[in-house]
């Protein structure tokens, strides 16, 4: 199948996760994950209707960015959603519309310093280990309901973040499980839920956006409040 068929694909099933729990398909953010993707192939994503891109690594987006904005006949959003080491935070800020992966306090002050001097203002999610999982990034959330320890230094910490200039922390962002069974994913994500219902009540963080759910797995995230889903190979294939 083409790439836009692929797309009608995906937008079908969105449209049929939304009615199951009586939502607006236009609530939820299409973000095609073009990583190993070529120019080519995101323009002729763009070209098919998607208006959003994430890239996983810093160094690859940074390369086809410009090449894609200057080709593409529409608007393009570009979304950081993979792990960024600190010293590609000036890079991630030039190039970046939205970063969801906001994973420390440290990565957050870098990425709030490269901001005042460029003078703009960065729209970031933070990243929740939400599963637990030591192979995930994130700030440590598994358990944060019960766990009085892991609540504080997370209330804490996205209270810090908050507060940092020039960063605008619009949402919350988590992977399930690989492979997991459906129960548990649906509990990861519902578990996101609340602890942004939780936050935006406690700290008055307004928090309009969870971005969860992949290629496996966002049928459910949908189901379970999902406004932003990042898919790459229902929409470009497999990787090779």
């Amino acid at each position: 199948m083409s790439i836009r068929d692929n797309v009608k694909r995906v937008q079908d099933c969105i449209a049929a996760s939304c009615a199951r729990v009586d939502r607006d398909p236009s609530s939820v953010t299409l973000v095609a994950v073009s990583k190993l993707k070529t120019v080519a192939e995101i323009i002729e994503a763009a070209d098919a209707g998607l208006q959003h891109f994430g890239e996983n690594r810093v160094e690859e987006g940074v390369e086809k960015i410009p090449q894609v904005n200057e080709s593409a006949r529409g608007n393009i959003t570009w979304h950081m959603v993979g792990h960024i080491q600190s010293r590609k935070a000036k890079q991630v800020v030039q190039r970046f519309d939205i970063v969801q992966s906001v994973d420390s306090l440290k990565l957050a002050k870098r990425l709030s310093r490269f901001a005042v001097e460029s003078g703009r203002v960065l729209s970031a999610h933070l990243e929740i280990n939400i599963s637990g999982e030591a192979s995930k990034y994130g700030l440590a959330g598994y358990n944060w309901y019960q766990d009085h320890s892991v609540k504080a230094r997370l209330w804490r910490e996205a209270s810090e973040i908050a507060a940092l200039p020039n960063i605008e922390i619009r949402g919350l962002m988590t992977m399930a499980p690989y492979g997991a069974e459906e129960k548990t994913v649906r509990r990861v994500f519902s578990d996101l839920r609340d602890l942004r219902d939780e936050l935006t009540r406690e700290i008055e963080l307004p928090l309009p956006e969870l971005s969860m759910g992949m290629t496996d797995d966002y049928q459910i995230a949908i189901e379970e409040g999902a406004t932003m889903i990042r898919i790459g190979r229902a929409l470009f294939g497999e990787r090779v």
